[in-house]
């Protein structure tokens, strides 16, 4: 049987990695691009366990022989699928029974593949253990208030060639109380911390990356120290632009996608309600609740900045202990294009390739 390490499996060029856990354990966390083709459905898994817990292992095993083998040919067949894609990694929670067993049949049927040793257990062990040594001591941090563009503008910088850790798409979270409109329940810390070592992997060999800055806890991930050391120290460039462009650029972002959507309504009154409970000027509180209940979404959004967003973020600022430089800009495309300049004066240049890009 041929058996692959979790730092072996990071040389492979084109890995096709087969998680065979159950849907509930692969939506926990998984590595990043593998496909889930579970052995058990979580119900299996669960029976299998309380057999296991009562009855003992003989009696587990036997039973999960039974709901395997009527599954096995759809099984081998789904998997060989893949084989043209990539060399064939599988995997389950700790290199065990599951994937041993796969890899066996799939030997039988003359398909050859690797069984990851120590499984997603070891994977997670392992990027836990390297993302620290793997953060370049150099950060620029792009500063500005709620609406500026920050991540349009990181977006932007990433095609130009610029080593980028875009954490607000790790997290699936905007880092607000609107934070996950649009993206779901936003990432647990597993899926972050999958997502940054495999950012951290994309921008190497650079000495220096940008990011956004965000506070240490994203939506429901929380950030490294090490990461928050080095960003806290490094470069520090604030955006401006106009109250109008901010609207403007809220408004596209998180109104205009979804406002038709049956859940758009809820999560919105959800979160003027959490702001509700911060603002104490009775006249505001009594202008947001009207718009909101006339669903006037683009009338919200000026006082939510005025008065909620924009007080926060300046007393976020006198955390960052490094030099500051403005930059006022139109729009995302021109920010771009003026840090581009900047970031070249301070002999940042990128580092990416098109083809890392």
């Amino acid at each position: 049987m041929k058996e692959i390490s979790v730092e072996e499996l990071f040389t492979i060029k084109n890995p096709m990695i087969i998680d065979i856990r159950s849907p509930i354990e692969f939506k926990d966390g998984a590595i990043p691009g593998a496909i889930n083709i579970p052995l058990f459905t979580d119900e299996e898994r669960q029976e299998i366990g309380t057999i296991y817990k009562n009855d003992g292992q003989a009696a587990a095993k036997w039973r999960a022989m039974e709901l395997v083998s009527p599954k096995i040919p759809e099984l081998l067949h789904t998997i060989k699928s893949y084989q043209l894609k990539g060399e064939l990694v599988i995997h389950c929670w700790r290199g065990g029974m599951r994937s041993k067993a796969v890899v066996t049949f799939l030997e039988f049927a003359g398909i050859y593949a690797w069984k990851l040793i120590g499984g997603y257990k070891a994977y997670r062990h392992y990027i836990l253990e390297n993302i620290p040594s793997m953060i370049p001591n150099q950060s620029v941090v792009l500063h500005g208030m709620t609406g500026v563009g920050k991540t349009e503008v990181l977006k932007i910088l990433t095609k130009k060639g610029y080593p980028v850790l875009d954490l607000e798409d790790m997290a699936a979270h905007r880092g607000s109380i609107f934070g996950t409109i649009g993206l779901g329940e936003g990432n647990n810390q597993k899926t972050f911390d999958s997502l940054l070592f495999k950012g951290l992997q994309d921008i190497n060999p650079s000495d220096y990356f940008l990011v956004e800055a965000e506070s240490k806890r994203i939506g429901k991930a929380v950030q490294p120290e090490k990461l928050m050391d080095v960003k806290f120290n490094g470069i520090n460039i604030y955006l401006h632009t106009t109250i109008e462009q901010r609207v403007k650029l809220l408004v596209s972002e998180y109104i205009l996608p979804y406002q038709n959507e049956e859940w758009f309504h809820t999560k919105i009154s959800q979160g003027i309600e959490k702001v509700l409970k911060r603002i104490k000027n009775t006249e505001l509180k009594t202008s947001l609740i009207e718009f909101l209940n006339e669903r006037n979404y683009r009338e919200i959004i000026p006082i939510l900045l005025e008065h909620y967003y924009d007080p926060r973020y300046d007393h976020a600022r006198q955390e960052y202990g490094g030099t500051f430089y403005d930059i006022y800009a139109e729009n995302p495309e021109d920010a771009a294009e003026k840090i581009a300049i900047k970031l070249e004066e301070l002999s940042f240049h990128p580092t990416m390739t098109l083809k890392n890009v």
